[in-house]
């Protein structure tokens, strides 16, 4: 039997990338899904494949720093499917690499508006509606930028690094409430977010592309079911007494 069957997963971002492929992870384990993100035919194209899996799903259009989107995003959610017991909130956004000084600040509240501000309308909305059904788990995709700093995108970083603060105050806030909040913080993964900076590394040439794997011990860059598999565990029995932390699925990057 699937691990999650009976169970209701929502993933923010879920139209591409880490998204979509934790998406149908949820639903190969039992999970019924809602999806949401603000690119509606991808949305459609993911609820697609899950129900040629036999899964069931439900893509809702959301930008999670509009608080009545999320508002909505998670009253649609429970009307359909009665619950909330997961929520991957994966959505995000990168930014140039730029030096600081040359970043505008319309970047970087824009930045902010997505990865924090949203992921904090989320969390409230979520752990609104898990505390009424008596628990739940909420993971939140942060990245090796949230625990070390990349340089030339210090707004992402920033914003990335209040997530892990988010994350573990909130741990503590609900631990006694069956309420269990973790990070996962993926290093280089093949997805639409990261493709621009990796096919510019490539375009430089051989050596550079060899340069950028390179600085990953396993000299690779992961792929997004990686990411998926490590969200689902986070989820499931096997970490029941796992709360407040951040798990990095890096290829050793940051080990170094």
């Amino acid at each position: 039997m699937a691990k999650f069957t009976g169970k209701v997963a929502l993933v923010t971002g879920g139209t591409s990338g880490i998204g979509q492929a934790t998406a149908i992870a949820f639903a190969k384990e039992g999970a019924k899904v809602v999806l949401s993100g603000r690119r509606e035919a991808e949305g459609k194209e993911t609820v697609k494949l899950i129900e040629q899996a036999d899964g069931t799903a439900k893509f809702v259009r959301s930008d999670v720093s509009i608080e009545s989107d999320i508002k909505k995003l998670i009253d649609e959610t429970v009307a359909s499917f009665d619950r909330i017991d997961f929520a991957f909130n994966n959505a995000g956004i990168v930014i140039d690499s730029l030096p600081l000084h040359e970043q505008s600040l319309e970047k970087f509240d824009k930045v902010m508006a997505i990865n924090l501000r949203g992921l904090f309308i989320c969390m409230k909305y979520e752990i609104i509606q898990m505390l009424s059904i008596g628990g739940g788990v909420i993971i939140n995709n942060s990245s090796i930028s949230g625990l070390i700093a990349i340089p030339g995108v210090s707004p992402y970083v920033a914003s990335k690094h209040a997530v892990m603060g988010l994350t573990k105050s909130a741990a503590l806030e609900y631990a006694k409430s069956n309420i269990r909040i973790n990070a996962v913080n993926p290093g280089f993964i093949y997805t639409p977010m990261t493709d621009r900076y990796i096919e510019y590394i490539e375009s430089m040439g051989d050596a550079e592309s060899q340069q950028l794997t390179a600085t990953i011990p396993m000299g690779r860059i992961g792929n997004p079911e990686e990411i998926a598999s490590t969200v689902l565990f986070l989820c499931s029995d096997a970490a029941s007494y796992i709360t407040g932390q951040s798990l990095v699925v890096d290829g050793g990057y940051v080990a170094q």
